[in-house]
């Protein structure tokens, strides 16, 4: 059965659990993206956080020993420009986030404006503050559109959980009564970019994560093989408690490949 999946093309992974956790490459890691570039296979890491531009998670995981060009980095923030500019070219928001979001808007033409937006676009951030809320709310109310990178609730970071943009994002639903539209996982949306994105089609591929939430309905959405990893979040006895499953069940991506 494995065989079947060291054939495909390319392989689009999900990063953390499944490449890293924290600061650490997770094992099997090394072999495998060795692997894949020894066979030529095409690849991308996917990540719903938007605080990073493929740089960034470039050198991130230089820093912990192993080199992957930028070239294979797509991260929500980009997936958000992306859809963004196919909806409505030329359009301005006003966004509550990091750098790296509001770098990908301008690199797909999209402009800042704190006046009248088309879009109020929210990804995570460690300046999130009252202030921005109160313009977000305002902005929606007066017919800018809700938008949200992710719809993660929290996210894992160094000091534990944390609350990522499915929770900053809550405010500004339940004050202006508008619903956020979702870019990132488990979207297929965002798989499709990076399917694009590698230039395959859908049963060329295999889409390789740890949640089931995410991830994985993300890739049956997406007519993709998918892998689960349990090398994150999902346990081998959670599987049971969902109304799908993944296609493949390994430890870690280093035992497709042994």
């Amino acid at each position: 059965m494995i065989t079947e999946i060291l054939n495909k093309d390319g392989f689009i992974c999900d990063m953390d659990g499944v490449i890293y956790h924290g600061n650490k490459i997770l094992d099997g890691v090394f072999d495998f993206v060795n692997w894949m570039i020894d066979n030529n296979k095409k690849f991308v890491f996917l990540t719903n956080s938007p605080e990073k531009t493929p740089h960034e998670l470039s050198m991130k995981l230089e820093r912990m020993g192993l080199k992957v060009p930028a070239k294979h980095f797509y991260t929500s923030a980009m997936a958000t420009a992306e859809f963004l500019h196919s909806q409505n070219p030329g359009c301005t928001a006003y966004v509550i986030g990091e750098a790296a979001l509001t770098k990908a808007l301008y690199d797909r033409n999209i402009y800042m404006n704190d006046v009248n937006p088309d879009y109020v676009v929210v990804g995570e951030t460690r300046t999130y503050s009252f202030e921005k809320i109160e313009k977000a709310i305002e902005l929606v109310r007066a017919g800018a559109k809700l938008i949200g990178a992710n719809p993660d609730v929290t996210g894992p970071t160094e000091r534990g959980v944390m609350p990522a943009t499915g929770a900053l994002i809550a405010p500004i639903e339940i004050a202006t009564g508008k619903k956020a539209y979702f870019v990132g996982k488990p979207n297929p949306v965002m798989l499709r970019h990076g399917m694009k994105k590698l230039d395959c089609h859908s049963a060329e591929i295999a889409f390789i994560g740890d949640r089931m939430d995410t991830d994985i309905i993300a890739g049956i959405e997406s007519n993709v093989d998918t892998v689960l990893v349990l090398s994150g979040v999902t346990a081998k006895e959670d599987i049971d408690k969902f109304p799908y499953r993944p296609k493949y069940v390994v430890g870690g991506v280093g035992d497709l490949i042994k």
